[in-house]
C-alpha cells in the first residue's frame, strides 16, 4: 500500500496535468474552429500557448515545491488547472484563450516537474521503475479519457464541455489530495553532490518532445480535416493515442528496470519515427496504427527518461529530470510556434507539420543512439 498510495496520487496529478490540462484540448481542437470560436491557425496557437506555459511551470514548479513544499505546491497546480478549464468556457476571444491555454500548461508544468520524483522518492529503491511507469500512465490514462469525454461533453456545446473538464478536475484533486507524496528532504551532502550533465540524454529527450508536437497538437484535426473523418472518429484515434500511452509509459517503466532507462530509450523512439512516418500516409486506416505508436513512444519516453534520470544522477534525478523536462518543453514550445505558422501560411497542410515532426524524431532517435557515458547502459 506504501508504493501505491503514493503512485497512485501522483498520477491523478499527471492525469491532469498532462491528460487533461494539456491534451483534453486536442480533441477540443476541431469543435473549436467549426464553432468558429477560433480559425486553424488561431487553433494551432493555443496549443503552441499551452506549450509555452508549461515550460514556464517547469521552470518554476522546483522553486514553488520549494516555497511551499510539494504537497501545496500540487494543490497549487490542481487549482490553476481546475481555474484554466473554468474561464475557457467564457467565449472571450483569441487572446482571453492564448492566456487560459498558456495558465493551464504551466499548471502542467508544475504538476509533470513534482510528481515523478516526488513519487520515486517516497518508494523503497526496488520500487522506482515501477512507480515511474505508473505515474507517467496517467498523462496516457487522461488522454484516453479526454477522447471519451470530450465527444460526450460537446452534446451540451463548447462551454459545457470546458466546464464539465473543470469539474473532472476537481474530483480528481479531492480524490488524490490525502495521499500526496511528499518525500524527505535531501541531506546538504546529497544536495551538494555534482550534478551529471547527461548531455546526450537531454538532447534525445528534447528532440523526442518536438519530433511530438504535430501529433500532440494537429492529430485530431488530421483525421477531420485531413483525412475526412467524422468528429466522433477524431476522438477514437485520440482515445488510441492515450491507450497507447498506458502501454507505453507502464511498459517503459518495467523494461527501464530490466535493461536500464538509457539502453530503453532508442527502441521507444524508433517507435516514434515509425507512427510519424504512419501518420503521413494518405490513408485514412493508417491512423488507427499511428495513433497507439505515437502514444506510446511520445508519452511512454517520459517514464523511461525518468527512470534513466535516476540512473545519471541518483539523489539528484529530480535536478536531471527538470532540466529534461525544461528541455522538453522549450523544444516543444519553439517548435509549436513555428509550426502554427507553418500550418498557416501551407494552408492547414497536415503532410507539412508531420514531416517536420518526422525529421526531428529521427534526430532523437539518432541522438539517443549515440555513444557516450551519458547514454551508455548501466555499469
Amino acid at each position: 500500500m506504501s508504493f501505491w498510495r503514493p503512485a497512485l496520487a501522483a498520477s491523478a496529478t499527471v492525469f491532469v496535468g498532462i491528460g487533461l490540462a494539456r491534451f483534453a484540448y486536442v480533441p477540443l481542437f476541431p469543435a473549436m474552429v467549426g464553432a468558429g470560436w477560433v480559425d486553424g491557425g488561431g487553433a494551432g496557437l493555443l496549443g503552441a500557448a499551452n506549450l509555452a506555459g508549461y515550460l514556464a511551470g517547469v521552470l518554476g514548479g522546483r522553486g514553488l515545491a520549494a516555497r511551499l513544499g510539494v504537497p501545496r505546491a500540487l494543490d497549487a497546480g490542481m487549482a490553476l488547472a481546475l481555474l484554466a478549464f473554468a474561464a475557457c468556457a467564457v467565449q472571450g476571444g483569441l487572446g482571453w484563450f492564448v492566456l487560459w491555454r498558456g495558465l493551464a500548461g504551466a499548471a502542467g508544468g508544475v504538476l509533470m516537474a513534482l510528481a515523478g520524483p516526488a513519487a520515486q522518492a517516497s518508494v523503497a529503491p526496488a520500487r522506482r521503475s515501477m512507480a515511474s511507469g505508473v505515474v507517467m500512465a496517467g498523462a496516457g490514462s487522461g488522454v484516453a479519457a479526454a477522447g471519451l469525454l470530450v465527444p460526450m461533453l460537446l452534446w451540451g456545446g463548447l462551454a459545457f464541455a470546458w466546464a464539465g473538464l473543470a469539474v473532472a478536475v476537481g474530483l480528481l484533486w479531492l480524490a488524490a489530495r490525502p495521499f500526496w507524496p511528499n518525500p524527505p528532504a535531501l541531506a546538504a551532502a546529497e544536495v551538494a553532490q555534482a550534478v551529471p550533465r547527461a548531455l546526450r540524454l537531454l538532447l534525445a529527450y528534447g528532440l523526442s518532445g518536438a519530433g511530438m508536437v504535430a501529433p500532440m497538437v494537429y492529430l485530431a484535426d488530421l483525421a477531420v480535416r485531413g483525412r475526412g473523418l467524422p468528429i466522433e472518429a477524431a476522438s477514437l484515434v485520440w482515445v488510441l493515442f492515450g491507450l497507447g500511452a498506458v502501454a507505453g509509459t507502464l511498459l517503459g517503466g518495467r523494461v527501464a528496470g530490466r535493461i536500464g532507462g538509457r539502453r530503453a530509450l532508442p527502441i521507444w523512439l524508433g517507435v516514434q519515427v515509425l507512427a510519424l512516418a504512419l501518420a503521413l500516409v494518405p490513408w485514412w486506416p493508417a491512423l488507427l496504427l499511428a495513433a497507439p505508436l505515437g502514444g506510446f513512444a511520445g508519452i511512454g519516453a517520459t517514464a523511461v527518461t525518468l527512470a534513466a534520470a535516476r540512473e545519471v544522477a541518483g539523489v539528484q534525478a529530480g535536478v536531471i529530470w527538470i532540466r529534461a523536462t525544461a528541455c522538453y518543453a522549450v523544444a516543444q514550445a519553439a517548435v509549436a510556434f513555428a509550426l502554427a505558422a507553418l500550418f498557416a501560411a501551407t494552408g492547414d497542410s497536415h503532410a507539412a507539420v508531420f514531416g517536420v515532426g518526422l525529421l526531428l524524431s529521427a534526430a532523437a532517435l539518432a541522438a539517443s543512439l549515440a555513444r557516450g557515458k551519458e547514454m551508455a547502459g548501466p555499469p
